[in-house]
C-alpha cells in the first residue's frame, strides 16, 4: 500500500526527542520501542544511511538488556510498567520481522520469543490473556482474554514463520475464527490496529469482515475539527497517539487519506496539557504516521 513519506518531519522529530531525552535516549517502553524499530528500519531504506539500522539494532540490545526476562520481556521501565502485554509482545515480534530484512539472526529471535510466550499467555479454544505476571507464572490479577490479542499473535507469528510457527498459529487462527464474525472493535487505536492487521492477509475472511466493519465505525467516529474520537460515545475526548494508530491503520489499507493528513495537522499543534506532551509514545507514533514505511505491507 501506498503510505505518507514525509521522513523530513521524521528525521527533525528525532533530533529533537534525542534533544530533550524523550527517545531513543529515554525510558524503555516496548510499545513504543517496536514502532521505533520499525521506523529506523524504514528510514535506513528510504535514505539508505546505515546509521538508522545501527540505532534500529541498538534499541534492540537495549531492550534485551533493561525489559528482557527469562522468558518475555517486561512492558517498560518505569516502575508502574511491571508484568507482560501479549499486544505489546506482538507488536515486538513484528519489530523482529522487520529487522529480519536484514539480519536473520533476528527472525530466529522472535520466533524463539514467540516460543517462549505462547503456552502461557494462550488457552486453547479459550482465549489470549491479555497481562500476565512478569515471569510469565499466571494472568495478571483482574485482568482476562484480550479481544484483540489472537488476531495479534496470529499476524506476528505467520510474517515470522508459516512453517516453523504452525501449531501455535493453528491455535490462533482457531480463536481468531471463533469471534471474528462478532467482534465490534469501538475504541480508536484497536481500530486502527486492527486494520492494520487486515493488510497482511487481506483476502482471508477475518480481515474481510474487519476491515468493512472497522471503516464504518471509524467514519462514525470522525470529528471534523480534524481528529478520531475516543470512543462513538465520547465525541470530545481525543489522544494523539491513538489518532496516529488510526491513521496508521488507514494507510494500511489505503483508506480516508484526506482525514489522515488532517489529523497529523491537527495534532501537531494540539497540546492534551498532560503528561503525554512529551511521552515518547506520542511523538514516535507521530513519526509513524508520517511515514508509516515499513509497517506497510508493500
Amino acid at each position: 500500500m501506498q503510505g505518507l513519506k514525509d521522513t523530513d518531519y521524521v528525521v527533525d522529530k528525532l533530533a529533537w526527542m534525542r534533544a530533550e531525552r524523550i527517545w531513543p535516549n529515554g525510558l524503555r517502553y516496548l510499545w513504543t520501542d517496536a514502532f521505533g524499530v520499525v521506523l529506523l528500519a524504514s528510514l535506513y531504506e528510504a535514505l539508505q544511511q546505515q546509521k538508522y539500522l545501527d540505532e534500529a539494532a541498538q534499541v534492540i540490545g537495549d531492550v534485551r538488556r533493561v525489559l528482557g526476562r527469562d522468558r518475555g520481556i517486561r512492558i517498560g521501565e518505569a516502575p508502574d510498567r511491571h508484568g507482560q502485554y501479549f499486544h505489546y509482545l506482538a507488536m515486538w515480534l513484528y519489530a523482529l520481522h522487520v529487522m529480519g530484512r536484514f539480519d536473520p539472526a533476528y527472525r530466529a529471535e522472535g520466533i524463539k520469543l514467540a516460543r517462549e510466550i505462547h503456552g502461557p499467555f494462550v488457552v486453547p479454544k479459550r482465549g489470549v490473556f491479555w497481562k500476565m505476571k512478569e515471569d510469565l507464572s499466571g494472568p495478571e490479577p483482574g485482568f482476562g482474554f484480550g479481544a484483540l490479542d489472537a488476531f495479534d499473535g496470529y499476524v506476528a507469528y505467520r510474517l515470522l514463520d508459516d512453517v516453523e510457527l504452525a501449531p501455535e498459529i493453528a491455535e490462533m487462527k482457531e480463536l481468531i475464527d471463533a469471534v471474528a464474525g462478532d467482534l465490534v472493535i469501538s475504541q480508536d487505536l484497536g481500530l486502527g490496529m486492527m486494520l492494520w492487521m487486515t493488510q497482511f492477509f487481506p483476502e482471508e475472511p477475518w480481515a474481510q469482515i474487519q476491515r468493512s466493519r472497522s471503516r464504518a465505525m471509524l467514519d462514525r467516529m470522525w470529528i471534523e475539527d480534524g481528529y478520531f474520537c475516543r470512543e462513538p460515545y465520547a465525541p470530545h475526548v481525543r489522544i494523539a497517539f491513538a489518532n496516529y494508530g488510526v491513521s496508521v491503520g488507514l494507510q494500511a489499507v489505503g483508506a480516508m487519506p484526506e482525514r489522515v493528513r488532517r489529523l497529523n495537522d491537527y495534532f501537531d499543534t494540539y497540546r492534551s496539557g498532560d503528561e503525554y506532551d512529551r511521552e515518547a509514545i506520542t511523538h514516535v507514533m507521530s513519526c509513524s504516521s508520517h511515514f508509516p514505511g515499513l509497517l506497510l505491507r508493500d
